[in-house]
Order: structure tokens, then C-alpha cells, then sequence
């Protein structure tokens, strides 16, 4: 029996899931023993023979059950998050071994998705890997890794980044990562603080993975130069006025005070790009209805030709700047999906954030401690010794 999911939030142990429990039947007796109260709400799959096995148990003040569906290889309960009336489904899943196998099982998850018409979150051993990097050794990825890889994608799933280990599985000399947790868009959207870790391994040669709805406080955003800028036609040269401007400093400085007026333009030209977009398909719209209504001519024609150049200007201005923020490895060349890219961004910009350091031997997870012990690092790794006069004689 193996341990693949805590779903915390606040600190506090809302939901358990396991893995090969290897058990045909369980009691409340046994979810009691294990939950530590009978305050639990709790589904299974029975194992076959000494294999498989699917636990899921629930704080009941946390999660009520509305639905719950069952196949040998994977558990779904749908219901409601009673903190906040959130409708969602959670499908533990325990992936099968054959690439044909591989396949029914992504097809029926499919299935009970649609099924449920919830937002999902999907968690468990899949079995699988998305990148070569997550197996150890891989340098490219096999037929049924890259059918699960356009699976998640298909189906709009986030693949939550693991913030504190590489690997879930370990055997021998072998190790990868198959024990994951992805979400879907809307998941995201309500809670989009969720992050994933790793547990302590123990004996199994699984690790467990905690799920988290985790609020941290940000550092410093840094300063990046953004694609998108570059299809604004005064962009360069706003760039070559304000660099002219700031006369003869030095350049590092240079860029440091370049940075305010970019800052300041960047608001005033990109700052609402949905509402622009929004207003053009308004614009285009009310052109539409005039020429359904007979009042069609030159200028109209005209006038909507030039709206759609601009709409086209200005969605494709959002689609590069989300994909750049994003850095999506899913991401195809002139998919649209601008929301998919938006919920990426926002899932690196959690996992790139330091909760936790190791100063001195010592776990500190206090950020004040935190941001000065990096600055001091980097004063310390940058710091450069005086160097001795050296003269010359004549």
C-alpha cells in the first residue's frame, strides 16, 4: 500500500488517496484506523488477487460526494468543496502497463470527464512520462509516452510541476517520474495557488505526492523584455528617444532607468489587451448588423477591413505574450489557446517562488530569512576583492 496524494490546504489533511492497496475488501474499521477518526468519507476499488487496488477517503466537512464511478484502473468521485460551493471531481488513477491497455484507460478517463462536466483533478500513478528528462537515461520519448503527452493535452489539462525532486520512482540504477497531478483550466482559475511536492519515500520505491493550496508571499518581480512589444510600430522608437534621453550614465544604470519609462509605456499601449480586443469584436459586430440590416457600401466595408486587421494585430500581440510568459513545452505554433498559456504562466510563477531553504543545515521557511540569506550569497559570490596597486617604472 502506497501513499500518492494529500490534498492540504491551510495546513490541514483534507483528502488521502492510495495506490495498490493490494487489499480486495475495506472496512470502515480499517479507513478509521488509518484516517484517525470515523469523521471520513471514503470510496475503493478492490484489488485483484494481490494486485491493484484504489483507496480514496475525505474529510466529510471538506467534500461531499454527489457521484462516484469505478473501473479496475482508476476511481472518480464527483461532488462539491464545501468551503467555497466548488463542483469539481477527483479521478485517482492507477495506469496500466501495455501501450493497448495504456489506451482504454486514457479514453475512459476521457469519458468520465465528459461525464461529469466538472473541473477535475486527476492524480496518481500514471505510469508514464511526458518529457525524456522525467526518466532517467531517455533521450526520446517512446509511442504510447507522447499518445499520453497529446492525451493531457487534448483533454486541457496542467500538468502540475513538482517543486522539490526530479523523481517519484526509483528502482535499482532506474528512476522516473510517473506519479503526477494535473488539473484542469478551471481548477486553476478557482484555486490558483495550487502546487505540488514530494513526501518522504520510506521503503516503498514510490514517492507521495501532496497536493497544496498554498499562499505565498512574492519577491521582486524582474524586469523582461516582452515579443509582443516588438509588433507595436512605436516601440522602437519610444526606446531610442528614452535612451537618448538618459545622457551618458552607465549601462547597467542606463537599463535600470529605462526600465520606468518602459514600464509606464507598456501599461498605456498592452496594459488592458482584453478590453481592446473586446471593443473590436463589439466594433465588428455592430458593422455585421449593419450590413444585415441593408446598409452596405464602400466605407463599410472599408471600415470593418480595418477593424479585423486590427483585432488580428491585437490577438496575436496576447498570444505572443502569454506563450512567452508561459514557456509551455505543449505549446504548438499559432495555437490560439491564450487561456491555456495564461494558467501555465501563472503555474511557473508559483513554482519559481523559494518557500523553503536549507541555511546552515537548518530548513528555514521564515521569507524574510529567506530573501536575505539569497542576497547575501549573491553580495558574497559577486563581491570583488581589492586588487593590489600595480605601478611602473620608468
Amino acid at each position: 500500500m502506497r501513499m500518492v496524494k494529500d490534498l492540504k490546504r491551510k495546513n490541514r489533511l483534507n483528502m488521502l488517496s492510495l495506490v495498490e492497496t493490494k487489499r480486495q475488501s475495506v472496512t470502515r474499521f480499517d479507513v478509521s484506523k488509518i484516517w484517525g477518526n470515523d469523521c471520513v468519507g471514503w470510496e475503493y476499488v478492490e484489488s485483484t488477487g494481490a494486485s491493484g487496488g484504489l483507496l480514496l477517503m475525505w474529510d466529510n466537512g471538506f467534500f461531499d460526494m454527489r457521484n462516484c464511478y469505478k473501473n479496475e484502473r482508476w476511481l472518480c468521485v464527483e461532488g462539491v468543496l464545501l468551503q467555497n460551493n466548488f463542483n469539481c471531481a477527483f479521478i485517482l488513477v492507477y495506469g496500466a502497463h501495455l501501450r493497448d491497455e495504456k489506451l482504454v484507460v486514457w479514453e475512459e478517463l476521457s469519458y468520465i470527464a465528459g461525464l461529469c462536466q466538472v473541473s477535475c483533478c486527476l492524480i496518481g500513478d500514471f505510469n508514464e512520462i511526458i518529457h525524456c528528462d522525467e526518466r532517467r537515461g531517455t533521450d526520446r520519448l517512446s509511442v504510447s509516452a507522447e499518445e499520453f503527452k497529446n492525451w493531457i493535452q487534448d483533454m486541457g489539462l496542467v500538468d502540475l510541476p513538482i517543486t522539490d525532486r526530479k523523481f517519484t520512482w526509483f528502482r535499482g540504477r532506474s528512476c522516473s517520474r510517473i506519479d503526477r497531478a494535473m488539473v484542469s483550466l478551471e481548477w486553476l482559475e478557482e484555486f490558483p495557488e495550487t502546487r505540488l511536492r514530494g513526501g518522504p519515500r520510506g521503503l516503498s520505491d514510490h514517492c507521495p505526492i501532496i497536493v497544496e493550496d498554498k499562499r505565498l508571499r512574492g519577491g521582486p518581480r524582474p524586469f523582461r523584455s516582452l515579443d509582443s512589444w516588438f509588433t507595436h510600430e512605436g516601440f522602437l522608437r519610444m526606446v531610442k528617444e528614452e535612451w537618448r534621453g538618459l545622457g551618458d550614465v552607465q549601462f547597467t544604470d542606463k537599463l535600470k532607468a529605462l526600465s520606468v519609462p518602459l514600464g509606464r509605456w507598456h501599461k498605456d499601449n498592452f496594459g488592458d489587451m482584453d478590453n481592446k480586443i473586446l471593443k473590436l469584436e463589439e466594433e465588428i459586430k455592430k458593422i455585421d448588423d449593419r450590413v444585415g440590416d441593408g446598409a452596405y457600401d464602400e466605407t463599410v466595408d472599408a471600415r470593418r477591413k480595418a477593424l479585423v486587421t486590427w483585432y488580428e494585430k491585437w490577438y496575436v500581440r496576447k498570444e505572443l505574450h502569454w506563450k512567452q510568459m508561459s514557456r509551455s513545452r505543449h505549446a504548438r505554433d499559432m495555437d490560439k489557446n491564450t487561456r491555456y498559456f495564461h494558467n501555465i504562466a501563472s503555474a511557473r510563477r508559483r513554482n519559481n517562488r523559494v518557500d523553503a531553504l536549507v541555511i546552515n543545515g537548518r530548513m528555514i521557511r521564515n521569507q524574510a530569512r529567506i530573501k536575505l540569506a539569497i542576497r547575501d550569497f549573491y553580495k558574497d559570490l559577486y563581491h570583488q576583492e581589492k586588487s593590489p596597486f600595480v605601478g611602473f617604472r620608468e
